[in-house]
């Protein structure tokens, strides 16, 4: 497998401490709907060595539920995971190691951070501007704790970047999200 093989993000995996609390939450907050359930609640758990060696959970580790979600927008989907076992440890924050954090793209950011609060989100600050190469007139972000303690990322970029200009590569977003941006053709 080489990179160029490598054609985006097809889902994000979250470990939660209650999967009914984490998906009554994700539907609250952002509308997301489950797709499947990769492992119900009452055909579990599973564990042993095949568990504990794919994942490389310490030994006695057990899946209790496992569950893939979608959200209105498209993009990947986020698939929760439930565990039992020797060890359950809170998330990292932002300052250790690991995947520090999940950003979604809204169109109204007040909105979404209202919902996400409603659902029972912690809002860590205000919304700031986008700094610097993501800078823009109505370009902004938020950071939430999610109840289960995850750091979560709102932002919104209405307005073309001055990144932009430099390369005519674009991040990935949802469709029909793009500003235009007259010096670049729009992405398809």
């Amino acid at each position: 497998m080489t990179a160029t093989s490598v054609r985006g993000i097809d889902h994000i995996g979250v470990t939660v401490p209650d999967l009914e609390t984490a998906t009554l939450f994700l539907k609250r907050a952002f509308g997301a709907e489950v797709l499947y359930d990769t492992l119900r609640r009452q055909d579990g758990p599973n564990g042993g060595h095949d568990v504990e060696q794919r994942l490389g959970v310490p030994a006695g580790t057990q899946q209790l539920a496992i569950r893939m979600l979608a959200l209105p927008g498209g993009g990947p989907g986020i698939e929760l995971f439930e565990f039992q076992g020797p060890r359950r440890e809170p998330p990292a924050l932002p300052c250790d190691f690991g995947w520090q954090h999940v950003a979604l793209y809204a169109d109204d950011l007040d909105a979404a951070v209202r919902d996400c609060v409603a659902a029972g989100a912690s809002l860590l600050a205000e919304a700031q501007p986008l700094p610097g190469p993501e800078a823009g007139e109505h370009n902004r972000f938020a950071y939430l704790r999610t109840p289960w303690g995850s750091t979560l990322q709102l932002l919104t970029y209405p307005d073309p970047q001055p990144w932009q200009r430099t390369t005519p590569r674009r991040s990935t977003r949802p469709a029909g999200t793009w500003p235009t941006d007259p010096a670049r053709p729009s992405p398809s």
